[in-house]
């Protein structure tokens, strides 16, 4: 069992850290928001009123945040969890952030004797609370190899794809095989039911199809009934659309269906639909056909 510091208990991080405690290992845990942490805290995680503090306390300290700038913010300052690592610690950053700030951030830590990994999770909270959730890591060989037992031990596997950054860039391609094809899925049903198929039985003989993917057909249904709470909000995904687009034109690589999909994704997200599961560009491509939304 592992002493580990765990930063960001939202949507994500939670179930993490609840899995984290099932498996035996001692979690000291940091949220902006201290109420999200209540029920952690009653399952046993230790509460750190500071990131740093809770960096302090372990080998490993995870972190689990919105984007680079939620991860400048709780690595830097004298309450930082770099001010609090101590020599020979690991940070592992398991969130969605660019490769940049992933490369940007690892040579710091080398400046305290640490190490950075990143490991960016793939899969939903319901994943994660099934075990199903896989990682994709980047960083040295040594440090690799400590953090993979503890991922996998949350789910279904652990990949190592490179040097630091590539977990992060790994994360990012994952993620086009997300959006992409729901939008796929969103045109082939606003046709057939703009031709007079119902949605219902559209949606039935595409969920049978060999073009259908485990994660098309957990989302497909939010075509009919929107889920609450969404588990991956338009703006997240936008905002890693563009993370996405960005490396692309470092690499001088065309990636048209991922700017057509963020074109949409920022059509709901002008509409209001922000906080809504992704999928809300369904909805938008249907006003756009002239069909009523059901979801």
């Amino acid at each position: 069992m592992a002493d580990l510091g765990f930063v960001g208990l939202g949507t994500m991080g939670a179930p993490i850290v609840r899995r984290l405690l099932a498996s035996g290992h001692r979690v000291v845990g940091y949220n902006r928001n201290a109420e999200r942490a209540r029920a952690l805290i009653e399952a046993g995680m230790g509460w750190a009123a500071t990131p740093g503090q809770a960096a302090a306390a372990a080998d490993i300290t995870f972190t689990m945040v919105t984007d680079a700038s939620a991860l400048e913010a709780v690595c830097s300052g004298p309450d930082g969890i770099l001010a609090g690592l101590r020599p020979g610690s690991i940070l592992a950053d398991i969130s969605t952030v660019g490769p940049e700030a992933i490369e940007a951030l690892a040579p710091r830590l080398v400046e305290r004797g640490c190490e950075l990994v990143d490991a960016p999770i793939s899969g939903s909270p319901s994943a994660v609370d099934q075990g199903r959730a896989s990682f994709m890591i980047g960083g040295s060989e040594p440090a690799v190899a400590r953090v993979t037992p503890i991922l996998e031990g949350l789910g279904s596997g652990v990949t190592y794809v490179g040097p630091v950054g590539c977990g992060a860039l790994m994360k990012l391609a994952c993620n086009i095989q997300v959006a992409v094809p729901f939008m796929a899925l969103a045109e082939a049903l606003v046709l057939a039911e703009k031709g007079g198929i119902s949605r219902q039985s559209a949606l039935a003989v595409l969920l049978k199809s060999a073009t259908m993917s485990p994660a098309l057909a957990f989302r497909a249904p939010f075509t009919l009934a929107s889920p609450r709470p969404a588990p991956f909000a338009v703006e997240m995904m936008e905002k890693d659309l563009g993370l996405i687009l960005n490396h692309g034109r470092q690499l001088a690589v065309p990636l048209p269906t991922t700017a057509a999909t963020a074109q949409m994704l920022s059509a709901a997200h002008a509409v209001g639909l922000a906080d809504e599961d992704f999928s809300a560009i369904f909805g938008v491509l249907a006003r756009l056909a002239g069909i009523e939304d059901q979801a």
